[in-house]
């Protein structure tokens, strides 16, 4: 067993698995975020509207296309079947041969803020009849039920579909989790715990339940005459969040077992930390004093030097508080440098899919990396005076990309920083 926190285990990302809106799979992800098209619309999942926001960034997922079973389909929540079907394209992206890994030593990570949420509200509406009886009645709900319940379930998808019997393991934290899933599975590998985690983030929240809450703390945008241009990060006129879904999942390793077998090697996991602020639910400090403590914790942990960041991938929500305590953020930890590095938000495009999020960035920030292009922020047509910083507005932009920084902030206070580095192509 190796030692905590060793050094001469370095963690890089040879498999990369994206389920997003707007193309199902990484090359229609990545061409839709490069052409500052945008995937958001008005909810077809059910009726919106009773609702405030009426806008949302949807899949469009067929688990039966996808060669799910009518089995698989019955027993996995949407959240489920996506992380399982971005497993499946991160690990043949990966060239690793599953039979041939030690099972023991291959784990899995799935983050996920909300769960089950559309199996769960489905669910509850049956066996209440429709929510009219307070006393439920149980024999109308479907045999799954428990696993809708419980998030470990996710993991337990992903583990069976990998044939992994390391660690398995559901991470939680809000719109951290996909950042936080890495990074924990990061942390495994480094303490000698495994040589692969199949690890990344899912979340398929778009349902009554979740855009009444969003409504109740008007966290979400209202504008839904026009939902191709609702998610507005770090314009003047934003006014909240878009809601979305998908899911990204990673196939992790050990740098030297990637080495050996001849894989390709995207980037390096260099850096990760995460801070809560013990302040808010909601609610931030405008100074984003938590948020730069984590990039400084970050940067430390990679030993590198702000100078090196190329790219910021943002958190970037377009609520009024966020974008202002971000810019605050970047400013803070980076000083002058900020001003000279590219910032950009894909939540304009794809919006924001809570736990899911943060994976997907990091896929974004990977693809950055790998095509040497930045992700435009779409939507951005008058910058709010105090977003200061180069956000890309509307086009991508050429740039060698070595080192990106992706942050999230979640709800509960959470803020998490993660680096990825370029490594040089073959391991």
């Amino acid at each position: 067993m190796h030692s905590r926190h060793d050094d001469t285990r370095r963690v890089v990302i040879t498999g990369i698995g994206v389920m997003a809106p707007g193309g199902n799979g990484v090359k229609a992800f990545w061409e839709l975020i490069t052409s500052g098209r945008t995937a958001t619309r008005t909810i077809s999942f059910f009726d919106p509207s009773p609702f405030r926001s009426r806008v949302a960034a949807e899949c469009d997922f067929d688990p039966v296309a996808e060669g799910l079973s009518p089995q698989e389909i019955r027993r996995m929540d949407r959240a489920a079947q996506l992380a399982v079907v971005c497993a499946r394209e991160a690990v043949a992206d990966s060239g690793l041969d599953l039979s041939a890994v030690d099972p023991h030593r291959t784990g899995v990570v799935v983050g996920t803020a909300v769960g089950a949420t559309m199996s769960l509200e489905r669910e509850y509406v049956v066996v209440s009849d429709g929510g009219r009886q307070w006393l439920t009645d149980h024999g109308y709900a479907v045999p799954h039920l428990y696993d809708y319940l419980v998030p470990s379930s996710f993991a337990r998808e992903v583990a069976w579909f990998t044939g992994a019997e390391g660690p398995a393991t559901v991470v939680s934290t809000g719109c951290t989790s996909g950042l936080d899933a890495v990074g924990h599975a990061r942390e495994l590998i480094r303490e000698g715990a495994a040589d692969v985690m199949v690890a990344g983030a899912t979340d398929a929240p778009i349902s009554p339940i979740t855009v009444a809450c969003f409504d109740a703390i008007k966290a979400t945008t209202p504008r839904n005459d026009d939902p191709a241009h609702a998610s507005r990060p770090f314009d003047s006129s934003r006014d909240g969040f878009v809601l979305g879904e998908g899911s990204a999942i990673f196939v992790l390793e050990e740098f030297e077992h990637a080495r050996r077998r001849g894989a390709q090697v995207y980037a390096e996991v260099s850096g990760f930390a995460s801070r809560s602020n013990a302040f808010h639910m909601t609610g931030l400090r405008p100074d984003g004093r938590e948020m730069a403590e984590a990039i400084r914790s970050a940067l430390d942990d990679a030993r590198l030097a702000p100078e090196t960041i190329d790219y910021i991938n943002a958190h970037g929500s377009g609520t009024k508080q966020n974008d202002r305590h971000e810019t605050a953020a970047f400013k803070r930890s980076l000083g002058d440098h900020a001003y000279r590095t590219p910032v950009s938000s894909i939540k304009s495009m794809v919006g924001h899919s809570l736990g899911a999020i943060g994976s997907i960035e990091i896929a974004a920030s990977v693809l950055a990396i790998r095509h040497g292009v930045v992700p435009p922020t779409a939507n951005l047509h008058e910058r709010d005076p105090e977003c200061d910083l180069d956000y890309v507005p509307l086009v991508a932009r050429e740039r060698r990309v070595g080192t990106v920084l992706s942050v999230g902030s979640g709800f509960g206070g959470f803020q998490s920083a993660m680096l990825l580095s370029r490594t040089g192509g073959a391991a």
